[in-house]
């Protein structure tokens, strides 16, 4: 691990994108040059040991996990849904690479050529339907929707879902990616009258139903792709409807690169530097707000005392005391000021978040169910106000939140930044009292008492 530079500067905010945006910005070349920059770990402000494949990949310790990183997107950032897809994506590719069933030659690759076609034709059927559509007070548009309307039923999409005579291989076992189970029926009757709707508003017939992994894309679909899905990702119409054209021809994972790419740049460009950043600050807001209450009152402390001591016949040598109290309360502010405590990272602790409080006083299934439902690629929606721990926060009083449970930060990486970042902060606030000072002890003593 290499040294962090004295002139370090923690990764600025990044504000949230439209997944289409960024998908805009991949065909005009920017983006593929942006996802070729985070991939080497070139980030502004996040080392080489912090870096998005590093946590990903389980090389990091403790608070900067990839635990940690689903719990900032799910309790902070609340777009949990691109890393859950994200992760689940990479065992997909995997799993079908391995796959040596009959059935494998079924789902062929999805081309760009085919992409390109299918967008086009997307576009213009928008452009046909734009120029088609009724002005407004014609009968057409009072009449749309109605029994009086030819053709104006709306089609049933029939279940075409025929018995799979092909094996598909399970995916092999660890802590976040479970096998796909393919043993409830009627889930996966549910499933596929959600995903062959969303095939049927996207304009294509329900898919080839033999083809392997077509249960599993039909639950992805269902949970990820369709309007109004409990993870529904930040897609465009036109690269949602893109990708169901590519899933009703394939299985095959290059089915999905159009939503991969967008997913993958929004994770490293936006959602990791902002982990990063939020990693940093090793105090709650009710402590780093207490530690800016409290730096700018040494910092008036010190004023004050310089104050009467030039206003004294006291002799000027004294006035530097007051340098104590600026320095001690510029560093903490100016520490404060990037959501870091001085006294926890004297320590080199953090404090424990919300929703680490409570967690360990449940019971072991509630508590397990908890930690392992936002790394269940098919869960619910990621929500979280139901949980038990969110009303207890609330009600426990300021002081205790200031003074809340603390442990120790083991990643090293993370350690040598906020060792830096108080540097900076101990050197600034030794110039600025050091001005402050000789100013004070310049100005000639008034002698009033």
């Amino acid at each position: 691990m290499g040294m962090i530079p004295l002139h370090y500067r923690r990764p600025s905010f990044v504000e949230k994108t439209m997944m289409g945006d960024s998908q805009s910005s991949l065909e005009d070349g920017d983006g593929e040059r942006s996802l070729r920059s985070a991939k080497s770990g070139n980030l502004s402000g996040i080392p080489e040991a912090l870096s998005f494949d590093k946590i990903v990949d389980g090389g990091t310790c403790p608070p900067c996990t990839l635990r940690e990183f689903m719990n900032y997107l799910v309790y902070i950032e609340r777009s949990a849904e691109n890393l859950q897809f994200y992760l689940w994506f990479r065992t997909y590719v995997t799993r079908f690479k391995l796959a040596k069933t009959m059935d494998i030659s079924l789902a062929m690759e999805w081309t760009q050529a085919m992409e390109d076609e299918a967008i086009a034709r997307i576009q213009k059927e928008h452009a046909e339907k734009a120029r088609k559509a009724p002005k407004a007070g014609t009968a057409a548009e009072i009449f749309a929707g109605s029994d009086f309307v030819k053709g104006s039923e709306t089609p049933s999409v029939a279940n075409t879902e025929i018995a799979n005579p092909f094996g598909t291989p399970p995916a092999t076992p660890s802590e976040f990616n479970q096998p796909f189970d393919y043993s409830n029926s009627s889930e996966d009757d549910s499933y596929r009258m959600k995903a062959n709707k969303a095939f049927a508003s996207a304009g294509v017939k329900a898919p080839f139903t033999i083809q392997p992994f077509r249960k599993e894309v039909d639950r992805v679909v269902a949970t990820y792709i369709m309007d109004g899905a409990p993870r529904q990702l930040n897609l465009s119409d036109r690269e949602r409807k893109a990708v169901l054209h590519a899933l009703a021809f394939t299985t095959h994972p290059s089915a999905f690169s159009i939503v991969i790419q967008a997913t993958e740049l929004t994770l490293r460009r936006q959602a990791h530097p902002n982990f990063i950043r939020w990693s940093i600050c090793n105090g709650n807001p009710a402590r780093v707000s207490f530690a800016r209450g409290l730096g700018a009152s040494l910092i008036l402390a010190g004023f004050a005392a310089a104050v009467v001591l030039t206003l004294s016949g006291a002799a000027r040598g004294y006035r530097a005391l007051a340098s104590v109290g600026w320095v001690l309360g510029i560093s903490t502010l100016i520490a404060a000021w990037k959501g870091m405590c001085v006294v926890l990272h004297g320590m080199h602790h953090r404090h424990v978040r919300p929703w680490e409080l409570f967690i360990h006083e449940l019971e072991d299934a509630e508590s397990d169910r908890i930690k392992k439902h936002s790394f269940d690629s098919f869960g619910s929606a990621n929500s979280y106000e139901e949980q038990p721990w969110v009303i207890r926060y609330q009600r426990r009083n300021i002081v205790r939140k200031v003074f809340d449970r603390e442990v120790h930060i083991r990643e090293p990486a993370l350690r040598q930044i906020q060792d830096v970042i108080f540097l900076q902060s101990v050197l600034c606030a030794v110039v600025l009292s050091a001005v402050l000072t000789v100013i004070f002890v310049l100005v000639p003593g008034a002698d009033m008492f």
